[in-house]
């Protein structure tokens, strides 16, 4: 989802798209949202909101301080003050945020005060730092206690322990793409299934890959190597995602040509279809039984929620002050609002569908920084368990 990988691997998009593609790219600059500043402010815990009720955050602890990986992140009570774009609704999230912070190098969890509770690399771990990639998406395992960070533009996959802090496993070569054994180019959203095994799509290499725990052996290849087109399982035209649904079922995002799959790993297609009006499809996924979220990684950018026919249920596209800049991926949260990060933007936000609000951000629009209140290009999010995108599917992965 990185924009350096995006613009990389425009090549094999058809003419038309990739013309499109440049050309919004190319589009409305970004401006500061009318409804949500960019300084940054303490969230009044006392604070109502129009869509959720307030009383369900107030001073209790965070998901990630209640659920069964407590343990694993070590969370400290949360003490001082938050970092959100003022107009922020903390009760907008039902927990912690898990943000992979490209530009900075780093994976941050953020709670819905916009406080800094856990950090990878470590503020003073240099040897951390010095052998960790550009993340590009970051999961959180079945089990909870590993996160599995795809460092896209470095060509590798990170597995590192909540609890310990540390990279347990890489797959593929730092710094070198590659299609042989071994290899990736430009991989994305890489998942750890129940089991152990690691699922991801690999872009350039126009496959999608399912690898053993372990020494490399890849279990299951859908697609062919090196050849890029729309006739799945035998052929992907650049696939940016691979994300389970609750039938057991996965869903396929193909950049080139706009498709969304409906497939399982053993390779059986049950439909495919063109996201409505979407020139670059980013990491397609499940809001809910038959309906279907996509980012638009474009200028101006717009989040989209259809059907397997292709039909339009919802679709935020603002313009002006709160215009999206290349967001690359969209989570529908359980009290029906939309997690999502605006990657050029510099800022991760949560949308209310039934408004078309933007009611809770972090970060600082379209000013990337270290800083606390500030990100740079964060290119993907998952939530806390226990609402963390492979723990809500863990009982039906790959399970119809």
């Amino acid at each position: 989802m990185a924009a350096r990988r995006r613009q990389g691997a425009a090549a094999p998009v058809s003419a038309a798209v990739g013309a499109l593609a440049l050309a919004l790219s190319a589009g409305l600059a970004a401006c500061r949202p009318a409804a949500l500043g960019s300084q940054a402010q303490q969230p009044s815990p006392e604070a109502t909101s129009a869509h959720s009720p307030a009383a369900t955050l107030s001073q209790a602890p965070s998901a990630a301080d209640t659920s069964p990986v407590v343990n694993a992140f070590h969370l400290r009570p949360p003490r001082g003050r938050g970092y959100l774009a003022p107009g922020s609704d903390p009760s907008a999230l039902p927990g912690d945020v898990l943000i992979a912070d490209e530009g900075n190098n780093r994976l941050l969890l953020v709670d819905p005060f916009g406080r800094i509770r856990w950090q990878f690399p470590s503020p003073d771990g240099a040897r951390q730092a010095r052998a960790f990639g550009s993340p590009d998406d970051a999961f959180i395992s079945p089990d909870g206690a590993t996160i599995v960070a795809t460092e896209e533009m470095d060509n590798a996959v990170a597995l590192i322990t909540i609890a310990g802090k540390r990279i347990t496993r890489r797959y593929g070569h730092m710094y070198v793409p590659g299609s042989a054994h071994g290899y990736f180019s430009h991989p994305d959203d890489a998942m750890l299934l129940p089991g152990g095994d690691l699922l991801l799509a690999d872009i350039i290499n126009c496959r999608i890959l399912v690898l053993s725990p372990g020494p490399w052996h890849v279990v299951r290849k859908l697609g062919t190597t090196d050849v890029c087109g729309h006739h799945p399982p035998a052929l992907f035209g650049s696939p940016n995602g691979v994300f389970p649904l609750t039938d057991g079922h996965f869903l396929v995002t193909e950049i080139n040509g706009d498709w969304v799959d409906n497939i399982d790993l053993r390779g059986h297609v049950y439909w495919s279809t063109h996201p409505p009006h979407v020139a670059y499809p980013s990491d397609a996924n499940e809001a809910s039984p038959g309906r279907y979220i996509v980012a638009d990684y474009s200028s101006p950018g717009q989040i989209v929620i259809l059907n397997r026919a292709g039909r339009t249920l919802w679709r935020f596209k603002p313009t002006g002050a709160n215009a999206l800049n290349h967001p690359s991926l969209a989570l529908q949260l359980p009290n029906g609002d939309v997690l999502a990060n605006d990657d050029y933007n510099d800022r991760v936000i949560v949308i209310d569908p039934k408004t078309d609000k933007i009611v809770w951000q972090y970060g600082h629009l379209g000013v990337p920084g270290r800083a606390p209140g500030y990100l740079a290009n964060p290119d993907g999010v998952d939530m806390a368990p226990p609402y963390s995108m492979l723990i809500t599917h863990s009982a039906t992965i790959g399970r119809p």
